[in-house]
């Protein structure tokens, strides 16, 4: 697959973001920290207020995403990213619409194998992934900050698998396409740390099915109705 850019503009974008914007960085760094505090919270009773305090913060990032990163810069070099700006909205959207008005996201640590697949892609986003890219000799300004897309898209993934079911599944869908798009960066531009995508993907893919699930079996329940395994 042929880029509209080359790997030194992708890489010149990052030096204009960062120039442009510091110290911004760190006020993502710590929203996304407050997120996961908020997350993690184990009183119950605060979970609804909570749920909403994250959903806000994740709706700040999808849109900072498609409006300071996709629409001010990425289309300097590639067209697709007035899509990319409008399908980021939509993910923001989706957070406030779902997680705001409808507090219909309530996060919580409950122990399981999918909280700490998701805290491990939080960990990957928030630490592993700019210690990888200095390793690999990358200094700031030319550095993929907090705020962009790949690490942003693997902390969201992350923080929703931190989710109590049964939830809508449409706040899954724009991070995972996300994923799925810029993976191609660790393959076609050699960014080996975006890599971390796929297993984003990946995990995305099993938070979507289980939502599917848990939400019929819900479904059912509140219908009066019983499944097989009732029988």
């Amino acid at each position: 697959m042929q880029l509209p850019f080359s790997r030194e503009a992708f890489i010149d974008l990052f030096v204009q973001y960062n120039e442009a914007f510091w110290p911004v960085q760190w006020l993502l760094v710590g929203l996304a920290s407050l997120a996961v505090a908020l997350a993690v919270n184990p009183r119950r009773r605060s979970a609804p207020a909570a749920g909403v305090g994250v959903s806000l913060i994740l709706a700040f990032l999808w849109a900072w995403l498609a409006l300071a990163y996709h629409l001010l810069y990425f289309t300097r070099i590639n067209p697709l990213a007035w899509p990319f700006s409008a399908v980021s909205l939509i993910g923001a959207l989706a957070f406030l619409w779902q997680g705001v008005v409808r507090r219909r996201l309530r996060f919580h640590w409950t122990g399981d194998g999918h909280a700490w697949t998701g805290g491990a892609l939080i960990g990957f986003a928030l630490v592993l992934y700019p210690l990888w890219s200095w390793g690999a000799g990358h200094r700031y300004p030319n550095l993929v900050t907090f705020g962009l897309p790949c690490p942003t898209t693997i902390f969201t993934i992350g923080l929703l698998g931190l989710l109590e079911t049964p939830h809508p599944r449409g706040v899954l869908i724009v991070p995972i396409l996300w994923s799925l798009v810029g993976v191609q960066a660790a393959l076609l531009l050699g960014v080996p740390q975006d890599l971390g995508l796929l297993a984003a993907a990946l995990f995305g893919g099993v938070l979507l099915a289980r939502a599917g699930v848990r939400n019929a079996v819900t479904t059912t329940a509140d219908t009066g109705l019983r499944t097989p395994s009732d029988e």
